[in-house]
């Protein structure tokens, strides 16, 4: 696994250049203990790649050509949507460190890098408990077809924190917050109680990656004497491809500080 860097920007870049998932998710973690431990200093020596590196499995599709998951409680549907969430979480890791990287110019306060060093965090974890969980059920991740969507959007987004903010946390992950208890009752239906207990973590954990969001969104905001939700419509519209769906998980974006005047006139057949 790659040495650490002495820097936080060099520590972003380490992790977004490791291929391998697994060193990625453990460089990540090394990363924020490290910076939470003062041994890290406040320094960005490079910009970070364009693209992170990754493993040459999973094969990426566009995901319009991904295959379409079945309903059902079979081993092979639960490995399916655990190895999709499992992907999910890796480009969540460098999601949090470009955030980290790209955007240092913009000389945001101190707390800004302790959540999104703390969100690289969550991500990693999330995504080595899913792959223990894929590895009990005798699968491993790599072994499906995944897709590309979640960096094109950080590549649309590249230019521009508010944009960033309100796209990454504000859209996809918030989308988690609805989806995600679905899952949890899916799994136990078919009695997989460990893959429930995975994912009621993760879903936790993300309420406070949107919360960051929406508080540093509203940060920037400020800085720059624009209002934070007329800015969210504005950004959302030019730069989400696809659609803001509901139903919502009103109480969970609620917990996050996600009001729905924010994201309910972008909802399908309102924008």
């Amino acid at each position: 696994m790659t040495a650490l860097p002495s820097t936080l920007g060099g520590a972003a870049c380490a992790v977004l250049s490791t291929a391998d998932a697994h060193d990625k998710a453990r460089l990540s973690r090394e990363a924020a203990a490290a910076w939470f431990a003062g041994r890290l200093d406040l320094a960005f020596p490079d910009m970070p790649p364009l693209r992170p590196a990754r493993p040459e499995r999973p094969v990426l599709l566009l995901p319009r050509d991904m295959p379409k998951r079945r309903a059902g409680g079979t081993l092979a549907n639960r490995i399916a949507l655990l190895h999709a969430v499992a992907h999910i979480e890796l480009n969540a890791i460098d999601l949090a460190w470009d955030m980290v990287a790209r955007f240092a110019h913009e000389n945001p306060p101190r707390a800004f890098f302790d959540d999104w060093v703390r969100v690289g965090d969550d991500e990693a974890r999330h995504f080595l408990m899913l792959s223990d969980r894929l590895a009990a059920l005798g699968a491993a991740y790599g072994d499906l077809p995944a897709h590309d969507g979640l960096w094109q959007a950080a590549m649309e987004t590249a230019h521009d924190i508010k944009a960033r903010l309100s796209i990454v946390p504000l859209i996809l992950e918030a989308r988690g917050l609805d989806v995600t208890p679905a899952m949890i009752e899916r799994f136990r239906k078919y009695e997989d109680e460990a893959s429930a207990a995975a994912l009621t973590v993760i879903f936790n954990d993300e309420i406070s990656h949107v919360a960051a969001g929406k508080r540093w969104l509203d940060h920037f905001c400020a800085r720059d004497s624009v209002d934070p939700r007329d800015t969210f419509h504005t950004l959302v519209r030019r730069h989400f491809r696809g659609e803001v769906k509901p139903p919502f998980n009103e109480p969970a974006r609620d917990a996050a500080q996600f009001p729905a005047d924010f994201y309910a006139p972008l909802a399908a057949g309102n924008g």
